[in-house]
C-alpha cells in the first residue's frame, strides 16, 4: 500500500483545518467510524465536528482534568461543552494518562518515573502531538467511548500547544495493555517539532 503523509512546515493551530481534512479523507478511505480529538478548550473538537457534519463519524473529544492550571477549574467553557454535546460529540475529561500521581511523586521527591520516560521518549522522538495521540486514544478506550477489539482502528488527532498538527490511524487498547497499542499510519505531522 502506498499513501501520502501530510508533512507540515510548522507546529500549531494554523494547521488544524488541513489535518482535519486529511483525517476525514483517510477515515472515509478506510471505513473508520471513530475519531478521537485532543481539545483543551473545545476549539479543535468544534472544528472537527463542523467538518464531520453529515458524515457517519463518531467524534470523541478528550480533554484533561480539572485543576491543571487552577484548583477546581476546567479549561473548557460551559457554552462550548454544550455546543459540543449539541453536535453529538462525546467529551472525556480525566487525568492525563502520562502524568497523574506518578508525576506528583516525581515533582515532590525528584527522579523520573517510568511513565515520564515513556512520555518524554514519545515527545522527543516524534513530537508533542504524537505523545498526545497515544495518550488520548487510551483515555477514550478506558472511558468506554471507543471500541477495543482486534479489528478496531480509529483516527486520533492532537497538536502542539493549540489546534491540531498530528493525525494517525491507531489500533486502540486500554492503558493496562499499553504495549498492545499500535500507530498503524501517519496521516499528518510537522516536519520540525518544538
Amino acid at each position: 500500500m502506498e499513501k501520502t503523509i501530510l508533512y507540515l512546515e510548522s507546529t500549531g493551530k494554523e494547521n488544524t483545518q488541513l489535518v482535519i481534512d486529511a483525517a476525514i479523507k483517510r477515515a472515509e478511505e478506510l471505513g473508520i467510524r471513530q475519531i478521537v480529538v485532543s481539545s483543551t478548550t473545545g476549539y479543535t473538537a468544534l472544528e472537527m465536528a463542523k467538518a464531520a457534519k453529515g458524515k457517519m463519524l463518531k467524534i470523541v473529544c478528550v480533554s484533561y482534568q480539572y485543576g491543571v492550571k487552577e484548583d477546581g477549574k476546567w479549561e473548557m467553557e460551559n457554552d462550548t461543552l454544550k455546543e459540543l454535546h449539541d453536535m453529538g460529540v462525546e467529551v472525556v475529561t480525566q487525568s492525563h494518562l502520562f502524568s497523574g500521581i506518578e508525576r506528583a511523586i516525581s515533582n515532590k521527591f525528584g527522579g523520573t518515573s517510568r511513565i515520564d520516560v515513556i512520555s518524554n521518549t514519545l515527545r522527543s522522538l516524534f513530537g508533542q502531538g504524537f505523545k498526545v495521540v497515544v495518550e488520548i486514544t487510551m483515555m477514550a478506550a478506558d472511558s468506554g467511548k471507543i471500541p477495543v477489539t482486534p479489528e478496531t482502528e480509529i483516527i486520533a488527532i492532537a497538536g502542539t500547544g493549540h489546534g491540531a498538527d498530528v493525525a494517525v490511524v491507531m489500533k486502540p487498547t486500554h492503558s493496562q495493555r499499553f504495549f498492545n497499542a499500535q500507530i498503524r499510519e501517519i496521516i499528518a505531522m510537522p516536519r520540525v517539532r518544538q
